[in-house]
């Protein structure tokens, strides 16, 4: 079962499908704690936070509530005429903390293209069709490790900075891994901030990296 905090549509805001239409499933629970993160309302799954599936679907705002899905019972919703975008996008929370195989496989097997967006501290589980972005968590409060297999999975890594030690970091990360699906490298200034931008910007044009710019926190949209 898949435990779902909201289903919505929008426009994806960053990294490679940069201004795509998008459903994006919010997957509830995350063990990583990142200092800057804008869902902890994520972090716990709690028994008392449990709702009805239908009611979830109705939930908007930073809500701890959550509701259990099989993958079928989601595939059912998204592909049941209520969306027009054909891009999934399956966050969190830590969403590689549930096994999603079977979701993305039903999901490319109706023509969607599926897209999870990882912090590295959990093992990937999808179907290959996935477009899966890691952005890798170094030394956060949680303590995880950011696995060499996720990496090795990823199609993109996008790496948050605010300083040059983070992009150091991000070398010694993928230093010793065999990267065969030659993922693009994004850079992404946490929050925006001047300086963070001023960095990302320069380090792209000097190694060809790409820039992923949060456009939907310009434009203030979910």
């Amino acid at each position: 079962m898949l435990a779902v905090n909201e289903v919505f549509e929008t426009i994806q805001g960053e990294g490679g499908f940069t201004g795509v239409p998008a459903v994006f499933v919010r997957l509830q629970g995350c063990p990583v704690g990142c200092p800057w993160c804008d869902t902890r309302h994520t972090w716990e799954q709690l028994p008392q936070d449990e709702v009805a599936a239908n009611e979830v679907l109705t939930i908007s705002g930073d809500t701890p509530k959550w509701a259990n899905y099989s993958a079928q019972q989601l595939v059912d919703v998204l592909t049941d005429g209520r969306f027009t975008a054909r891009h999934l996008v399956i966050t969190g929370g830590e969403p590689c903390l549930f096994d999603l195989t079977e979701l993305t496989a039903k999901m490319s097997d109706c023509g969607w293209q599926c897209q999870i967006e990882t912090s590295g501290c959990a093992e990937v589980r999808c179907d290959e069709r996935t477009y899966v972005t890691v952005s890798p968590k170094i030394n956060m409060k949680g303590g995880l490790p950011v696995l060499t297999q996720a990496l090795e999975r990823a199609d993109e890594i996008k790496h948050p900075v605010s300083m040059q030690k983070h992009i150091d970091e991000l070398d010694q990360l993928l230093e010793p891994c065999t990267l065969a699906r030659k993922p693009q490298i994004c850079l992404q200034p946490i929050s925006t901030q001047k300086r963070a931008t001023e960095l990302a910007i320069a380090t792209c044009i000097a190694r060809n990296w790409r820039l992923s710019v949060q456009t939907h926190k310009y434009l203030n949209i979910d």
